[in-house]
């Protein structure tokens, strides 16, 4: 099984380095998509031996990394696409889990709200809020049991990427992946990974910062996503598809 591990990154500076080198230890071949980084990163990544490597010569957004991420995966056949942040708050040894995980299932998603883990953080209170609503709106439309719609911790099979048409190139992505996952019947398993938040402070940017602004923009993805030209299927039927999380 051909598996690819794509990190998204725009001014990693701090923590491309460190996270590389975790990554290395789980999984041979990476792909960076570095969108437009301005403070150094890009220079750090030249120094870095055996990467796949995807570099936007502008700031797209992070569904336009991932979107990259995937036509790169689809494009050199492989078998598996890992995606993973750049800053610390996933650990790369849970990547091995996700790899059992997806065995039969179609997309693993990482939920930092699964279990508790003993390295656990506490969640900027208004992200938990978002989180938890946009996911409860998400479960009650579409069937699924979720408990983190956002966290970018994810695998996905290859069949389950050729299925998919993400154009949302923003931090709402992952919101329009589900009700195409939804819409295509996809079979979802959620596991357990460490809640961590090194930079409580850290922010979204512009609007994005507000955060009435930014749960408004979510749910117009989730309206954006369920007019996209794909089958149709019963609200219900993902709910069928979920698997229990691999102890």
């Amino acid at each position: 099984m051909r598996t690819l591990t794509a990190i998204p990154v725009y001014n990693e500076a701090k923590h491309v380095r460190h996270v590389l080198a975790e990554v290395r230890r789980y999984s041979p071949e990476i792909l960076v998509i570095n969108d437009g980084s301005t403070d150094g990163t890009a220079e750090l990544l030249d120094s870095e031996p055996n990467l796949h490597r995807i570099d936007h010569p502008t700031n797209r957004g992070y569904g336009a990394a991932l979107i990259s991420a995937f036509a790169y995966a689809l494009e050199y056949d492989f078998d598996v696409l890992v995606t993973m942040d750049c800053d610390g708050q996933h650990e790369p040894s849970r990547i091995p889990v996700l790899l059992e995980a997806i065995h039969d299932c179609d997309i693993v998603s990482g939920s930092r709200y699964y279990r508790d883990f003993r390295q656990d953080t506490p969640a900027p209170t208004d992200r938990r809020f978002i989180n938890a609503s946009i996911t409860r709106e998400i479960n009650e439309r579409y069937g699924f049991d979720l408990t983190d719609s956002f966290c970018g911790f994810k695998a996905y099979r290859r069949e389950a990427m050729a299925k998919l048409q993400i154009t949302e190139r923003g931090w709402g992505m992952p919101l329009q992946l589900w009700v195409q996952a939804a819409r295509q019947r996809l079979r979802v398993k959620e596991i357990g990974v460490p809640r961590l938040y090194l930079d409580p402070n850290r922010a979204f940017g512009g609007v994005m910062n507000d955060p009435e602004q930014r749960l408004a923009y979510y749910r117009e993805v989730l309206a954006s996503a369920e007019r996209d030209e794909l089958p149709s299927l019963p609200q219900t039927a993902a709910k069928e598809c979920v698997c229990p999380e691999l102890r």
